[in-house]
């Protein structure tokens, strides 16, 4: 299969995501305050050039590297230029592509990542989610990212891929506020999130006789799980009161 193929089918929304980088100028701010489109383009870089030598380790039959940090893998890219740095994306993209490929067979092992545990099949979707996530920031609430923040697979590998590091930073804001918290989407499993000596989240059944703390789309949901939301405040809605709801969004205020 040639390589914008495997890409098509392995990385459906790169070309999404390559398409609002280069709309854009490079200095132009994001949805990650601090970030300009430059950042973004070196963060995804970096994602892809990680998660290809992870992965890569494991179906070669290596001892699997620690996984790098993010200042330490995004400076390369952050020291070249405009024009190289999308062709080191696009590069790096081909690359993680041609591995995912090799690890097809082999979705269901366990792999070392970020100080958890994914499965072989879930670097191909974690390097998908950072796609859609960070064209988002690029470009917000247009029909292209509610579509593709909505996917069902999106929740699921927010919550059980990802998981706890996305609250782990923000659970040292509340070390003594032990609660239990439900994000609620009409006809899908509710997120329920626990703190305590450590946090939690995991899908279950939405219980009709708990009252969520917030109810939302599916596409909204994603994006609270990864301390953002969306421009549209009304697609928010709580009646549990400032407390309650303020512990909540806290302990969403991700990376």
């Amino acid at each position: 299969m040639a390589d914008d193929a495997l890409i098509a089918d392995l990385l459906p929304e790169w070309a999404a995501f390559r398409d609002a980088a280069t709309a854009r100028d490079p200095g132009h701010g994001t949805a990650c305050a601090a970030w300009t489109t430059r950042d973004v383009v070196a963060h995804q870089a970096g994602n892809a050039v990680e998660l290809g030598r992870v992965l890569a380790a494991h179906l070669e039959g290596r001892p699997v590297p620690e996984t790098r940090r993010f200042d330490q893998r995004e400076p390369p890219f952050r020291q070249m230029s405009d024009d190289e740095r999308l062709a080191a994306l696009q590069e790096h993209i081909t690359d993680l592509a041609r591995i995912l490929q090799r690890g097809l067979d082999d979705g269901d092992t366990w792999v070392a990542w970020t100080g958890r545990r994914m499965k072989v099949a879930w670097f191909g979707e974690h390097m998908r989610s950072e796609l859609i996530l960070h064209r988002w920031d690029l470009v917000g609430d247009d029909d292209q990212a509610t579509t593709q923040l909505s996917q069902p697979w999106m929740t699921t590998h927010s919550v059980y891929a990802v998981g706890v590091p996305l609250l782990r930073r923000s659970h040292t804001a509340l070390p003594d506020t032990p609660f239990t918290s439900r994000l609620r989407v009409a006809g899908q499993p509710d997120v329920v999130l626990t703190n305590g000596t450590q946090p939690s989240i995991t899908l279950a059944p939405a219980d009709p006789a708990i009252l969520p703390d917030l109810i939302t789309d599916a596409a909204a949901r994603v994006l609270l799980l990864w301390g953002r939301q969306p421009a549209d405040t009304t697609r928010l809605y709580s009646d549990v009161g400032p407390e309650q709801l303020g512990r909540t969004r806290t302990l969403l205020s991700g990376y």
